[in-house]
């Protein structure tokens, strides 16, 4: 759609869209405003229709890549459909490394409360064991998920995300049951009145603890920066490092970043002029 940035004010702009969600009135459609940006690790409250690909590589000499095709579809008015589909290059040795697909899961997202600014989700997944775990590419149990999910809208284009959750594998002899938060925080710059390129530094924080009494909790911080690509502003990439707080033992910074195609706004190469 053509943009009306010199045709209309931003006050005739503004009474457009209050006459267009006059149109709607059923009121369990969550406000389109709750759509905030995708943080890198916090999954988002706003069910959605869109195809993620998300990389992630250690900074170390020889990186290990965990790859991530994240399929996303909404049903009906507040549940989502989503398939995810890892794919994974570790290093095992000094000489060999293990590639191939991780363990596949499939979760429904269902949208629990929404209002004017605040949206909250619950979520349900199954995990299946279709990685090779002699290989260090799945865990080797089935394992299922559950988290609850909430956006909030914050003044000045600002915003916050959080997450928490469990995963529970059906044999604590292969893979341990774990405790998980993520919250992220930022906010949206906008070009031409809200019409062009979107930018949205965020920061976020990243916690996994297991469920062992002696267990300590892994701690990350996440800066990162999206931006949208096109003028439809659903095409986006961002892009972050995940640094290590706590717990730090074995573990490597790693460079993030994924591209994101909000398909059900249009196909990948439209609204770029």
């Amino acid at each position: 759609m053509p943009s009306f940035i010199d045709a209309l004010t931003s006050e005739q702009i503004d009474a457009v869209i209050g006459y267009l969600r006059s149109q709607c009135d059923d009121k369990r459609w969550a406000r389109g405003e709750l759509n905030l940006p995708r943080p890198l690790r916090t999954e988002k409250a706003f069910p959605e229709s869109e195809t993620v690909l998300t990389v992630g590589a250690t900074t170390d000499h020889g990186p290990d890549w965990d790859t991530e095709l994240a399929y996303e579809r909404r049903l009906a008015v507040r549940d989502q459909l989503e398939v995810a589909i890892p794919f994974s290059s570790i290093q095992t040795t000094d000489t060999e490394r293990a590639t191939g697909i991780g363990d596949v899961a499939v979760g429904l997202k269902h949208v629990l409360f929404t209002g004017r600014s605040t949206i909250v989700s619950g979520f349900g997944e199954i995990v299946f064991p279709s990685g090779n775990s002699d290989r260090g590419l799945g865990s080797g149990v089935t394992t299922f998920g559950f988290f609850g999910a909430i956006g909030q809208i914050l003044p000045g284009e600002s915003f916050v995300q959080g997450q928490i959750g469990t995963d529970q594998p059906t044999s604590t002899q292969k893979s341990p049951r774990t405790f998980f938060w993520r919250a992220a925080g930022g906010r949206t710059w906008r070009q031409e009145n809200g019409l062009g390129r979107q930018w949205s530094p965020m920061l976020e924080v990243v916690s996994e603890r297991e469920f062992d009494q002696d267990a300590r909790a892994k701690v990350d911080l996440v800066p990162q920066f999206q931006v949208s690509l096109n003028r439809r502003q659903h095409v986006r990439v961002n892009v972050g490092l995940q640094l290590p707080m706590s717990n730090t033992e074995g573990r490597s910074k790693q460079l993030v970043f994924y591209l994101m195609w909000d398909w059900f706004d249009g196909g990948f190469r439209e609204g770029w002029k």
